[in-house]
C-alpha cells in the first residue's frame, strides 16, 4: 500500500499547527512558502479532505486537520525514537535523553539530580522540559519526553497511557519571618487556630500547589477561606523573598527553602498534629523504547532516593 503522505508533509502540518502561519512554518523548516503551500495542497488532494482553514488571513486546522495532526505527531515521534534506538545500539553507552519536570521540581529538585547524573554519565546529552504536570504528562504520552518527575495529579484521561510510580514524599512547610512572634518560641509549632491570625502570601488560586495545600488543610478541618491572604504572587521565589522581608507567612515545598534555611533568613513552624506532604511521581510511557540513557537515568533516580532515605 502506498501512503498518501510523506514525512516532510507531516512535519509541515505540525509546523503550521504550532506557528499558525505558513510563512513562519516555512522558515523553521527551511523551505520556501510556495513550496510549503504546494505540499499542503498535494496532501489535501491525496487525502481527499481539507486540513487547513484559510479564512480572513487566519490559519487554523479543520477537524480533519486536528485529527491528522494527532497521528502526525505520533508518527514523527516514532521516527525519532527509531533513530535514537539505532544510535543507542551503534554508540553503546552514548545517547540522548529528554527529561521532564513539573514547575517546583524543575526549579529546585531536578537541577541537583541532573548535576549528579552529568557527573556520572557525561557522555549522555540531556534535555530538560519544565512545565505544568498536565503539559509534561501529555508530552510523555506523545513521546516528546522520555521520563519525568511531577508533583501534581496526572489528568485522568492520560493515566491509561502512562506508567506512574510513587517516588518520594515532598513536605510542604509553613514559613514565617524571623521577626514574627511565633519565631521566638522555644518549640516551633502552632495550633490550627493560630493560622487564622497569620497574614498569608500565596500563589494564585489556579496554582496546582495552592489547590493541593488548600485541599489538605480542608481535610484537616481548617477553613482556608478564613485565611487572611494579603498578597498573591506568581512564583515561589517571590513568595520566599516576601516572607524573608517580614511581609507574611507562606506554605512552600521543603525542597525550595534549603538556601533560606542555611542563610537563616526565614523560620519554619509546624502545625500541631498536621503534616502536609505530597507524593512526587515518576512517569513514563510503557510503549516507548527504553534506551541505555533512559535506564541509567531511571536507576540514578532510585539510587538517589535510597541514598537520601
Amino acid at each position: 500500500m502506498t501512503l498518501p503522505f510523506t514525512l516532510q508533509q507531516l512535519r509541515i502540518i505540525k509546523a503550521i499547527a504550532s506557528e499558525n502561519s505558513f510563512t513562519r512554518a516555512a522558515e523553521i523548516l527551511f523551505i520556501s512558502q510556495p513550496s510549503l503551500s504546494k505540499q499542503v495542497k498535494i496532501l489535501e488532494n491525496r487525502l481527499g479532505i481539507l486540513l487547513i482553514n484559510r479564512e480572513s488571513n487566519k490559519i487554523s486546522l479543520t477537524e480533519g486537520g486536528k485529527l491528522f495532526l494527532q497521528y502526525s505527531e505520533r508518527i514523527l515521534a516514532l521516527c525519532e525514537e527509531s533513530c535514537r534506538a539505532l544510535n543507542d545500539l551503534k554508540n553503546g553507552d552514548r545517547g540522548s535523553l529528554t527529561v521532564g519536570a513539573s514547575q517546583t521540581i524543575g526549579t529546585y529538585l531536578m537541577p541537583r539530580v541532573l548535576a549528579l547524573f552529568a557527573q556520572h554519565y557525561p557522555q549522555i546529552n540531556l534535555k530538560v522540559q519544565v512545565d505544568s504536570t498536565r503539559f509534561i504528562a501529555k508530552n510523555v504520552v506523545n513521546r516528546d519526553i522520555d521520563i519525568a518527575v511531577v508533583g501534581g495529579d496526572v489528568p485522568e484521561e492520560l493515566k491509561k497511557y502512562l506508567e506512574i510510580e510513587n517516588f518520594v514524599e515532598d513536605e510542604l512547610t509553613l514559613i514565617i519571618p524571623k521577626s514574627h512572634p511565633f519565631a521566638t518560641k522555644k518549640k516551633k509549632y502552632i495550633n490550627k487556630d493560630d493560622l487564622y491570625h497569620l497574614n498569608f502570601i500565596t500563589l494564585n488560586p489556579n496554582s496546582t500547589i495552592r489547590k493541593f495545600i488548600d485541599n489538605i488543610l480542608i481535610q484537616n478541618n481548617i477553613e482556608t477561606k478564613q485565611f487572611n491572604i494579603i498578597m498573591q504572587l506568581n512564583s515561589i521565589e517571590a513568595i520566599k523573598t516576601a516572607v524573608s522581608l517580614g511581609l507574611g507567612a507562606a506554605f512552600v515545598s521543603s525542597s525550595a527553602i534549603e538556601k533560606e534555611i542555611e542563610l537563616k533568613t526565614i523560620e519554619i513552624v509546624s502545625i500541631e498534629n498536621i503534616k502536609i506532604t505530597r507524593t512526587l511521581s515518576i512517569i513514563t510511557n510503557p510503549e516507548c523504547y527504553r534506551s541505555k540513557a533512559f535506564e541509567f537515568f531511571y536507576n540514578e533516580l532510585w539510587t538517589l532516593k535510597n541514598t537520601a532515605g
